[in-house]
């Protein structure tokens, strides 16, 4: 498998396509790892060449301990395009990874050519929602935590028609070390890229879930009325808008991208 060497740990990435064409990075969700992309990676990797990542802490990356902060994931990006020489990419992250988009477009924006940004917010308040996760899985586990996860992700009635694929992205959230996900808990919680969305100057595709109970209609809006020229596209879709629909959220990457 291949990593990332970092400073006393490792990152996990997968590339797919050919070495000569455009970077596309894909940055996974709190609690998700790179398999959530499964129905976009190999139809994207004929045009692109597409990194997939599991941000610190998820997935096979190594957890580091303590609080993480967007600086720190977006500096982890950062090392992981060095380590592929990788000068500029094109961006599709969903939740976490939309907010680890808009970072490096603010703090890194010679990196970045073009962003999707998709069921993601530049800010999460309330802080008392995001101790009181971290407490639960430091107390009770991860397990604890799959259930109501998978239900705030998918609607019901996504739930009784696919129960194998939501079974398996529940074992993927039970499976996340617990100080991955509460370091990353502790990242969004301090999180406010609010100030910053008026100075990106890329390409920008904001995608929204109208049942989306985790970031709501109005956070995509948001972004989509600062980010100067940016584009919004809607999807009858909760949280997880790729995997529950992924023929149309890839499609309208497609169409952005190209």
């Amino acid at each position: 498998m291949p990593f990332c060497p970092m400073e006393g740990w490792s990152l996990h990435y997968t590339v797919e396509g050919e070495a000569g064409a455009p970077a596309l990075i894909l940055s996974n969700s709190l609690a998700a790892d790179i398999s959530m992309w499964d129905r976009q990676a190999p139809r994207w990797a004929t045009r692109f060449r597409v990194v997939r990542y599991d941000q610190r802490g998820h997935g096979r990356s190594s957890a580091t301990g303590g609080d993480y902060s967007i600086d720190i994931l977006g500096h982890d990006v950062i090392a992981l395009m060095d380590h592929l020489g990788i000068a500029r990419a094109d961006w599709c992250g969903i939740s976490m990874g939309g907010m680890t988009g808009m970072w490096l477009a603010m703090h890194a924006p010679e990196r970045m050519r073009r962003l999707v940004l998709a069921n993601t917010a530049a800010h999460m308040p309330p802080r008392e929602l995001w101790d009181e996760r971290i407490a639960t899985a430091r107390t009770r586990g991860m397990e604890a935590l799959a259930t109501p996860t998978v239900e705030r992700w998918f609607p019901a009635g996504f739930r009784a028609r696919e129960p194998d694929i939501v079974a398996g992205i529940r074992a993927v959230v039970a499976a996340t070390p617990v100080d991955g996900y509460a370091g990353c808990c502790a990242a969004i919680r301090d999180l406010d890229l609010r100030d910053g969305l008026a100075a990106i100057q890329h390409p920008a595709l904001v995608i929204v879930g109208d049942k989306d109970p985790s970031t709501p209609p109005a956070a995509g809006e948001f972004i989509h009325a600062r980010i100067p020229g940016a584009l919004i596209a809607r999807l009858d879709a909760a949280h997880m808008s790729n995997v529950e629909r992924p023929n149309e959220f890839a499609s309208l990457i497609e169409a952005f991208l190209e």
